[in-house]
């Protein structure tokens, strides 16, 4: 043993005998992770936010979130002599007086879309197979809140540096938050300070931005991963997997080595975007003006479908009491919001309450398998999406030479009839893929090898699936719909009774499956080959 090796061995000894550390290591360092790539999703948003916090620590030590008047003197001579904000004429110089500023700026801006990109796609596959259920219930509600912290510390990013574009999406917010009814005057004036736009809106996001929600974003990612750390993971159903254990890589070294080289390509990835990708150029757009607009707006991607919701909206509005209710604009940007993220946290336990299932699942489904929940998420994706088109109504009129007003009436159809249309496609896409599932467990693989029969028949060759296989095609499960009768043996009504009536349509549409090949049926089959 080297003199290097038992210091180190003496200071781990020491360590040990007074925390007991060695026990607790041993532990968790051998704790096994399913391998599977769907579960490198949170770790991108992971990754993400680190790359987010160390671009913008270099960031702040050269922006100045200051609303004072400065007359720019930098060298983008198209703005040179122009008054603009000290926000916006720091920012100019960081894009071009500091060394690796625009670099380090389109990182920011990339990681910040990548981390959103993230969340999304992260909980859509947490949704879609299920990993959601008892006992991640309360993950999820912290994935929702990361989603929803995320649109707001996006937003405010890029607000601050008060440049055209950015300012009108600070108008568009000061409309939402006047719309409430009563107290919306008072909260505007208490978010900029006074009328708009005021002094003090930028220094205000700017310590909400950078002190406060990365706080409450640390706090919540901590909180997210010392659950899946104590819960464990989720899984994949397959040979060997069971709802009491965890198939996959010990965490050291194989899941350490793996996540470290991670990071170092999403990290790449980030960097090779903000060198060669230009996003946000601030300098095209000129320093905001209350009285300007430039055309073609649009926000990041993950509030362009709020943006379309209140583009769609029709003009209406309630004059009564002396007061006056925009709900043009109250209703798409914040009660459909509001509905479509409580009910979107609430799922978990609406899916409970509609099954009865109380169980715990660590074993996932597989999306066809849960046809009413993948058909909800499918309209709920149809939703946005139709609305997130309508953010950008007037880019996209320009490019394929339509008219705004056929986007608008497109939209303000298609959010409405589009979503039904997809949850039923979808729902019977999914039954279809579960009757091909059981076909192929009856009848086996086709050969593509035709054989002819003594009648002149021809006939395809079919071959059996592995075990293994056709396990994995049968081993969900098929929830019975709820049995609520609404009176008990002794015909008496019983209480909640219109309640317990809904459940159990709710329950029998959430049950509509194509019942899986079964061992007696294959046996049959098997016997009669």
């Amino acid at each position: 043993m080297t003199a290097r090796e038992r210091i180190a061995g003496n200071v781990a000894g020491y360590v040990d005998d007074r925390t007991g550390a060695a026990k607790w290591m041993k532990k968790n360092l051998t704790k096994v992770f399913p391998d599977h790539w769907s579960f490198l999703l949170g770790e991108i948003c992971l990754y993400s936010f680190v790359i987010l916090l160390l671009s913008g620590t270099f960031l702040t030590f050269w922006f100045d979130p200051s609303m004072k008047e400065v007359v720019y003197d930098g060298s983008y001579e198209p703005l040179k002599g122009l008054e603009m904000s000290a926000a916006y004429a720091s920012t100019l110089d960081i894009s071009f007086e500091v060394r690796g500023g625009l670099l380090m700026r389109q990182i920011h801006h990339w990681a910040a879309l990548i981390f959103m990109v993230g969340i999304v796609v992260h909980l859509l596959r947490v949704y879609f197979t299920g990993a959601f259920r008892k006992p991640r219930e309360f993950n999820w509600i912290i994935g929702v809140g990361l989603l929803t912290l995320g649109i707001v510390e996006g937003f405010l990013g890029y607000s601050l540096p008060d440049d055209l574009l950015s300012g009108t999406g600070i108008r568009i917010a000061e409309a939402i938050i006047q719309a409430l009814p009563v107290v919306g005057s008072y909260l505007a004036f208490f978010a900029f300070g006074g009328a708009f736009p005021g002094e003090a809106f930028i220094p205000r996001i700017y310590t909400v931005h950078v002190l406060l929600l990365p706080g409450i974003f640390l706090a919540l990612i901590t909180v997210h991963l010392m659950l899946v750390w104590y819960q464990k993971h989720t899984q994949f159903p397959g040979p060997g997997r069971t709802e009491k254990n965890v198939v996959g890589y010990p965490l050291m070294p194989v899941y350490m080595a793996k996540a470290g080289g991670f990071f170092f390509i999403v990290f790449g990835v980030t960097a090779f975007l903000g060198a060669v990708a230009s996003i946000n150029p601030i300098w095209l757009y000129g320093p905001y003006t209350p009285g300007q607009i430039s055309a073609g707006s649009q926000p990041d991607w993950y509030m362009g479908w709020l943006d379309g919701l209140v583009r769609m909206a029709p003009p209406l509005e309630t004059h009564a009491f002396g007061y006056t209710v925009s709900w043009n604009i109250l209703i798409p940007g914040l009660i459909l919001p509001g509905i479509m993220f409580t009910g979107l946290a609430l799922y978990p336990f609406i899916e409970s309450w509609a099954t009865g299932d109380k169980r715990e699942h660590h074993l996932l489904d597989r999306p066809r398998n849960a046809p009413n929940r993948t058909a909800i998420g499918a309209m709920a994706l149809t939703f946005t999406l139709v609305s997130l088109l309508n953010g950008g109504n007037d880019i996209i009129a320009t490019t394929f030479d339509l008219t705004i007003n056929q986007m608008m009436w497109f939209s303000r159809i298609g959010v409405i009839v589009l979503p039904p249309i997809a949850f039923v496609v979808t729902k019977r896409l999914c039954l279809s893929l579960q009757r091909a599932d059981r076909d192929l467990v009856l009848h086996g693989r086709e050969t593509g090898r035709l054989v002819r029969m003594p009648s002149g028949e021809f006939v395809e060759v079919h071959e059996p699936i592995s075990p293994e296989k056709a396990w994995l095609l049968t081993s969900h499960e098929q929830l019975a719909p709820l049995e609520l009768p609404e009176h008990d043996s002794a015909g008496v009504r019983r209480p909640a009774a219109l309640k317990n009536k809904i459940r159990n349509r709710i329950s029998r549409a959430n049950a509509v499956a194509v019942p899986k090949a079964t061992a007696t049926e294959r046996r049959e089959l098997e016997g009669h080959h």
